[in-house]
């Protein structure tokens, strides 16, 4: 007779979390988590088949804390978008290396469909309807998943800005006057920059 399960799921998905977060995506394997949990690798494939698995468990429980609900119907729709963008980064940008995860399991996420329908809501509200919403939300979606990639690989403040600037000017005088400016731009800045160019596509 199999021993009685003692794991839970949100277990599972913390352990494999955990090593994410401290070997990155490439260091999780059933082995690793096994290790977390303190048992046996054969012992974790009592709870879950596979690494597949783990992922899907692992991007619920990021994406699963994330606060779905309307904002205020007061603000306009532009507020409220950024409000649900800003939701969805917070959870996302403390784990980086999950961000990929978001991308091959979103269509199984409770959190992302849930979020995703909220989002539009909103803009159907906003008068964004049919392709232009299809286009819409997978643009939020896409802007927001390559900002946090960039902020966690190559944000304006490191090393890579730096190099640009050092460029000769008379080959790349756009590259090089444009990497200057980066040098002031902060993370915050940038992040909501972008959104606003974007939220002033969707609205126009």
């Amino acid at each position: 007779m199999p021993r009685p399960r003692s794991l839970t799921q949100d277990q599972l998905a913390s352990a494999a979390l955990a090593v994410i977060d401290r070997e990155g995506l490439a260091g999780l394997s059933m082995r690793a988590v096994a290790q977390q949990l303190g048992m046996s690798t054969m012992g974790l494939y009592r709870y879950v088949h596979d690494r597949e698995e783990l992922e899907r468990l692992v991007v619920e429980l990021v994406l699963g804390a994330v606060d779905a609900e309307p904002p205020d119907p007061g603000g306009s729709w532009r507020e409220r978008i950024e409000v649900m963008v800003r939701r969805l980064r917070d959870a996302v940008a403390a784990h980086p290396e999950v961000v990929p995860l978001t991308i091959t399991h979103r269509h199984r996420s409770l959190g992302v469909l849930r979020w995703s329908e909220t989002v539009l809501s909103i803009l159907v509200e906003a008068g964004v309807e049919g392709e232009r919403q299809v286009i819409a939300l997978r643009g939020l979606l896409g802007y927001l998943i390559g900002a946090i990639q960039l902020e966690h690989l190559g944000a304006l403040s490191g090393p890579g800005t730096t190099a640009i600037t050092e460029l000769p000017p008379d080959a790349f005088p756009h590259m090089t006057e444009t990497a200057r400016h980066a040098q002031q731009v902060g993370t915050e800045r940038e992040f909501l920059g972008g959104l606003a160019l974007l939220l002033d596509g969707i609205g126009g």
